[in-house]
């Protein structure tokens, strides 16, 4: 659900620092942390651009942006109105705070893969990387996302992982742990701009196109049921959980992104698992 209060807030914040913009221009609605995405609207003819990276607005006055998981304190949103008057607002972006994941026991080459197959892992980070930076004009992330698979959560964004005792990569996804061939729907609709067999580290993967940048990524899949370039709807079944790729057990890894910056999908459905915990702020 969105948070309603925020969006209150948020109004109530800038038009106290910009008197000039009315509440009715440019609206926010999201989670503005580290892992979130925010939905906006404008008047058409608006320009915005975050941080340098100017956003797609549709004709209907719709744009999309998200944070990493990583990401700095605060961002700059500049809005270059119709008429040609310009607002810089500084975003304050909250900070999270994650859990460690530990998992021991693995094969060596589930920790570290041989040398044999580094050109192999490239070429796929570069097509998965591909799939990520279409900038469609479609508006399919305005609709609410629903859960695309039931089953147990077994893993969550973020949380820092040390495999056989070594430190990787935070694990960007939510997982959600089920037998083999339980079915996976579409989130919310969208194309279909990677769907694979055989990634090296996610097996079965489909990526779904939502539009503006957004995307849905689902590994691990024992089935692919989509083909590239295909429209669903939300909630058709694209495919199934399963044990593909580099994985100790049958799970959905699903896992979303705003261009190359990650986001957290639990932000956008209704809750299974706690809310993110925030780091406390600084005293003064």
């Amino acid at each position: 659900m969105r948070h309603l209060a925020l969006i209150i807030i948020f109004a109530f914040t800038y038009l106290v620092r910009f008197p000039a913009l009315e509440a009715a221009e440019i609206l926010l609605d999201g989670e503005i942390m580290q892992g979130g995405m925010v939905l906006g609207s404008a008047p058409p003819g608006t320009v915005i651009t975050l941080s340098g990276r100017v956003l797609r607005l549709s004709p209907e006055g719709h744009f999309v942006f998200g944070f990493g998981r990583d990401a700095l304190p605060e961002a700059e949103l500049m809005v270059v109105h119709p008429d040609g008057k310009e607002e810089t607002r500084t975003l304050t972006i909250a900070a999270r705070e994650y859990d460690i994941q530990r998992i021991d026991g693995l094969p060596r080459k589930m920790v570290t893969p041989p040398v044999e197959t580094l050109a192999r892992i490239r070429m796929e980070g570069a097509k998965v990387r591909a799939a990520r930076d279409i900038d469609s004009a479609e508006i399919h992330f305005s609709m609410p996302f629903i859960w695309p698979a039931a089953g147990r959560i077994s893993g969550v964004y973020g949380s820092r992982r040390i495999l056989n005792g070594e430190p990787r990569q935070p694990h960007f996804g939510v997982d959600v742990a089920a037998p083999t061939g339980t079915p996976v729907h579409a989130p919310a609709a969208g194309k279909v701009r990677l769907a694979e067999l055989d990634l090296y580290y996610s097996g079965g993967t489909i990526i779904l196109d939502h539009g503006h940048g957004l995307s849905s990524s689902f590994l691990h899949m024992s089935r692919v049921d989509v083909v590239v370039g295909q429209e669903v709807v939300q909630g058709e079944v694209i495919g199934a959980i399963g044990a593909t790729g580099r994985v100790t057990g049958a799970h959905l890894d699903w896992r979303m992104n705003w261009f190359e910056h990650r986001l957290d999908p639990v932000l956008l459905v209704a809750a299974q698992v706690p809310r993110p915990k925030l780091k406390p702020e600084p005293a003064n």
